[in-house]
């Protein structure tokens, strides 16, 4: 079978309303119990992010959908030419905070973009994997013909959950709210490290004729679920021994009781766990397409917290992997961290930013801590 090659010709990114510093957050998110959080100092000063985005006003109004932000980032794709975007074959959108369980993103965003014609849609689910598994699916059908022209995406609406509100009920439970006046680090460090976005790449089996292109050389990912159990995880609650109570097993009493709909996640799990298991990956991807780290160009890693940097790069260079500072390039202090959205925003910057020469190497790293999977890729510029 002859395989084509696979470019990404164009990325977009949509990012709503105006930036939100570290000062501003709890007047978007709101005070739980009424009183000024004594966790977001401490949370704020380890992940280095200044500014995140919020698809909400200061009341706490949504101002955009997910499928609106990404069908705007899909639209920017094609410099919202109704008669460029009907040649779309394939649209692939991966969130990790779809705006409802049915129907799937996917269709959403088909149904917010009525200028195109009936397509292929694909909703891969997950958390920040899901946009490089959209981007995977792209990828596949154009390299093996199915396709020629795709959109992938990645993007999240996540700020509604992280509302004081939604923390409410638990907060006037818990008889230990005087000791510890924040719900559970588990529960709530997560509201000062995420953020609302979109980000969308178009693929193709030809190369740009004027400007860069990415030709994806690879992509793989693995799992290590069969080994570790769920780390970040939602509509649930984890059990003493390491499995996940679904909500449906919650009468709705226990489901605002508990906020069983909010993100939680195991802290502990996370920092012995996840940079680890991110480097046996490196080594394998490496290895299996005979690549060494020094002919890596523009290192892209996808982090939820600075605090993982330098943990990354020593476990890389214990491993022989080492890429040096000066190829890394994040994004998170700007943007913050928006989950399956993260790697595009950063392939997006960097592909806009004037910086790209032909023959440069871009690998891409996106670890997901929900139960621990891992997605790579190579990409490089024509």
């Amino acid at each position: 079978m002859q395989f084509s090659n696979v470019y990404i010709t164009a990325t977009s990114k949509f990012l709503p309303n105006a930036p939100v510093d570290n000062e501003e957050m709890e007047a978007y998110l709101g005070l739980i119990d009424g009183k000024p959080s004594k966790s977001r100092r401490i949370v704020l000063r380890s992940n280095g992010i200044k500014q995140r985005y919020y698809a909400l006003t200061k009341e706490g109004k949504p101002t955009h959908t997910n499928a609106k932000m990404t069908a705007a980032a899909v639209r920017s794709l094609f410099n919202n030419d109704p008669q460029k975007i009907k040649s779309l074959q394939l649209l692939c959108c991966g969130t990790s905070s779809p705006d409802q369980m049915m129907p799937s993103h996917a269709v959403m965003v088909h149904g917010e973009l009525p200028e195109t014609n009936s397509m292929e849609v694909v909703s891969p689910s997950g958390v920040c994997c899901a946009g490089m598994h959209a981007l995977k699916y792209a990828f596949m059908s154009i390299r093996t013909g199915e396709a020629e022209m795709a959109v992938s995406s990645g993007s999240e609406r996540i700020s509604t959950l992280l509302r004081a509100e939604n923390f409410e009920d638990e907060a006037r439970k818990l008889n230990e709210l005087e000791e510890n006046p924040y719900i559970s680090f588990e529960k709530e460090f997560l509201r000062w490290m995420l953020s609302d976005g979109a980000s969308a790449f178009l693929l193709s089996n030809a190369p740009n004729e004027n400007g860069v292109s990415l030709r994806i050389d690879w992509m793989d990912g693995f799992s290590f679920a069969h080994q570790k159990e769920a780390c970040m995880y939602m509509a649930g609650e984890k059990e003493p021994d390491g499995s996940i109570k679904s909500y449906k097993e919650f009468s709705h009493k226990d489901q605002m009781e508990k906020s069983v709909f909010s993100i939680k996640q195991d802290v502990k799990l996370l920092s012995e766990n996840i940079v680890p298991l991110g480097g046996i990956g490196v080594i394998a991807v490496l290895k299996k397409h005979g690549m060494q780290s020094s002919e890596i160009d523009y290192f892209l890693p996808h982090m939820s917290s600075e605090f993982f940097r330098d943990k990354i790069y020593t476990r890389l260079k214990e491993n022989g992997t080492a890429v040096e500072y000066d190829k890394w390039f994040v994004n998170l202090p700007r943007v913050g961290n928006v989950g399956s959205a993260s790697v595009y925003l950063m392939v997006d910057e960097l592909f806009h930013s004037g910086k790209l020469k032909k023959g440069e190497k871009i690998f891409l790293l996106v670890p997901e801590s929900s139960r621990f999977s891992y997605m790579y890729a190579l990409l490089t510029v024509v």
